[in-house]
């Protein structure tokens, strides 16, 4: 029985127009999936999108992703925080379906300064009614575990059962794991069988059939650090081996791989898909 193969692709600026900015540089890294932001990912403006770039964007085939906003937090005791967080979850989901987006993803946040108790009743009260309102053609919203800096409410991916349990599993609910965020936390990717053994824990934790992206990151910090600081693939911390172990994963298996790397030109970030794809193809 041969086994679908996960797409390999990249986070794509679109300055110039999300299908005419986006599918250009895909097409200079040889992306078979992107992830787009669809707003400013550092300010809450909550722009509309251009039918036409939008519909290039659907027709062009390729697996599309929309990541929100870095400012969004469910767990914020701020009032306008919680307020905007909502109103910009909303827009990138109505502007995922615009654009024929498979996934939203989003980061679970932080607790700031009230308990975790307390964030989390929030999480559920206000993330519940915006996954009730996703259509059957609309994207899936995909929680995005983080570093364990601070008062995260979700690090290591055992830490997303509080959030499958909060959210009553909802179908349309997601998981993005980062690898440069899950070593970070503490999942010891570069040991042998540890990137294995962090996608069992994910399935034992959320279910078969969650994960629904994978941010493909090196890391340059050691496991552990909490600190998120992306590297290219096989040049940091985790290296190379890990991420051919995670493609080679029955539960990994079809489900998309986006670098979020350094590079200011198209250069490292070409090198970065052609390793992955080395790596899945071997």
């Amino acid at each position: 029985m041969s086994v679908a193969k996960s797409p390999i692709g990249g986070h794509v600026p679109v300055a110039g127009g999300l299908a005419t900015g986006g599918l250009k540089y895909a097409a200079e890294i040889g992306a078979e999936t992107v992830q787009v932001f669809v707003s400013n990912p550092r300010g809450w403006a909550l722009p509309a999108g251009k039918p036409a770039e939008d519909a290039r964007l659907r027709e062009a085939g390729l697996p599309v992703f929309v990541h929100a906003p870095y400012l969004v937090n469910f767990g914020s005791p701020s009032g306008e925080t919680l307020a905007k967080s909502i109103a910009t979850v909303r827009h990138s989901l109505e502007r995922g379906r615009a654009i024929g987006a498979r996934g939203v993803v989003v980061h679970t946040g932080s607790a700031v300064s009230q308990s975790y108790d307390a964030a989390m009743d929030q999480v559920r009260e206000h993330v519940l009614p915006l996954l009730a309102e996703i259509p059957d053609d609309g994207p899936d919203l995909l929680l995005e575990p983080m570093a364990g800096q601070g008062k995260m409410l979700c690090a290591r991916v055992e830490d997303l059962g509080a959030f499958f349990d909060r959210l009553d599993a909802h179908p349309r609910l997601g998981v993005c794991l980062d690898t440069c965020h899950a070593f970070a936390a503490g999942h010891d990717l570069a040991a042998p069988g540890g990137a294995a053994a962090a996608i069992d824990a994910l399935v034992a934790t959320v279910g078969p059939d969650r994960l629904k992206l994978v941010h493909a990151n090196d890391s340059k910090d050691v496991c552990g650090s909490a600190k998120d600081r992306h590297e290219n693939i096989g040049a940091g911390e985790i290296g190379e081996a890990p991420f051919g172990e995670l493609l080679r994963h029955p539960a990994v298996a079809g489900v998309p791989f986006v670098i979020e790397t350094p590079g200011r030109s198209a250069d490292p970030h070409r090198a970065d898909v052609e390793t992955l794809k080395r790596l899945r193809d071997a």
